[in-house]
């Protein structure tokens, strides 16, 4: 791992490398940004508290990928956890905000723990991969299907955009998601279902809300937060960059991102991780032919993100003004792929394979028992199942 601390050389950005952060930015954005605004609609959060919280995650992503690419020379681009804001959909209405907030911190912690003790490589060789990926799917699957339901209602504009993304899909992958959204945009005003009346110009402003700990939010929301953390994000994104030819520590890189996810978490920040969607356009020969020159597309991205959160408020109005079908479909659209990736990794493991379908099933359900939400109950009810079902070696004889 290089160790270098010189600033940005302009000479070593190149017009691919620039297009590639923007991309990568962009992508990020209008692929899952909905999932937090669907949230706290969901938890009847305040315009200045959903603001705050873009702030939060777009001024510790920005620092951190910058930060984090400059004294590597590696792309390490940071993302906020896209399942763990799914995750929030369902439980964040649960929990008061305060709460939910002390939760945040909690799963924060349990994060810079891993990261400064070791237990990540710990953790991942004590939770199955096949259990992971069905809670993965699972709580993915709660938010997608909602795109079915809106079709009652919405029918011709999530067809448009149904059939946009399929094309988009087969010609041009990379942009599928963005393209969804723009034409979902263009149909929604052309049908009359936009509402800029409250759009305006505004510097975000961070609101902060002090953590109170509560023994039920740190089960419901803390624990599955850092499973997903861990299993969907972290995991992933070491994978793109060794994938690429990165080998770099990973411990560190968690421990950055779980101290940074505690201090923004009062202002509503739920946590930040390693991406692997948006890290893979940076990491990638599309970046630059030169691999020791794609750094500067994580930094670009990273500068991205800063000027993000900035316009937080304005960009949290924007999302606020679409009809709640369009922010519901370019979410779905948007999780396929990880939904049939996390179930591929589910069934992959044939002695697995039923503790992994009950995981999925009692996630996906929604069910709340003891006031726990159902991602919890997931993972134990398919850790038990595996326990019980996993075949036992037999003894040897003699």
């Amino acid at each position: 791992m290089s160790t270098a601390t010189a600033p940005l050389k302009l000479t070593d950005l190149s017009v691919s490398a620039l297009v590639a952060g923007l991309i990568a930015m962009l992508t990020g954005y209008t692929s899952s940004l909905v999932l937090m605004i669907q949230a706290g609609q969901a938890a009847h959060l305040s315009d200045a508290q959903v603001a705050s919280w873009i702030w939060a995650l777009s001024i510790g992503m920005g620092v951190t990928t910058i930060g984090l690419t400059l004294l590597t020379r590696v792309p390490i681009v940071i993302a906020w956890s896209t399942p763990g804001a799914a995750l929030l959909i369902a439980s964040l209405p649960g929990a008061p905000y305060p709460e939910a907030i002390g939760a945040f911190v909690m799963a924060a912690l349990l994060m810079t723990a891993a990261g400064l003790t070791g237990w990540f490589d710990k953790l991942m060789r004590a939770l199955p991969a096949s259990i992971a990926s069905a809670l993965l799917a699972g709580i993915l699957f709660r938010i997608s299907v909602d795109v079915f339901v809106q079709a009652q209602q919405q029918t011709l504009l999530l067809l448009v955009m149904f059939a946009l993304y399929l094309v988009g899909k087969r010609f041009w992958p990379r942009y599928a998601v963005p393209g969804v959204l723009l034409v979902g945009v263009a149909l929604a005003g052309a049908l009359g279902q936009l509402h800029f009346e409250s759009l305006h110009f505004a510097l975000a402003r961070p609101v902060w809300t002090t953590p109170v700990f509560s023994l039920q939010a740190f089960v419901s929301i803390a624990v599955p937060l850092f499973i997903v953390a861990l299993a969907s994000q972290n995991i992933p994104g070491l994978a793109v960059l060794r994938a690429d030819g990165y080998h770099i520590a990973a411990s560190p890189l968690i421990t950055v991102t779980g101290i940074a996810s505690v201090l923004l978490a009062p202002f509503g920040s739920h946590g930040i991780n390693l991406a692997a969607i948006t890290a893979a356009i940076c990491t990638g020969a599309e970046a630059d032919p030169d691999r020791n020159r794609r750094y500067t597309a994580a930094v670009v991205c990273g500068l991205g993100y800063l000027v993000a959160g900035v316009l937080a408020a304005s960009i949290a109005a924007l999302f606020a003004a679409f009809p709640k079908a369009l922010v519901v479909a370019v979410a779905a659209f948007a999780l396929l792929g990880s939904i049939a990736s996390g179930l591929t990794t589910a069934m992959q493991t044939p002695a697995e394979r039923e503790s992994a379908l009950l995981t999925f099933m009692i996630t996906a359900s929604g069910m709340t028992l003891a006031g726990v939400g159902s991602a919890f109950w997931g993972v134990v009810g398919g850790m038990l199942a595996l326990l019980v079902l996993r075949p036992r070696t037999a003894p040897r004889a003699g």
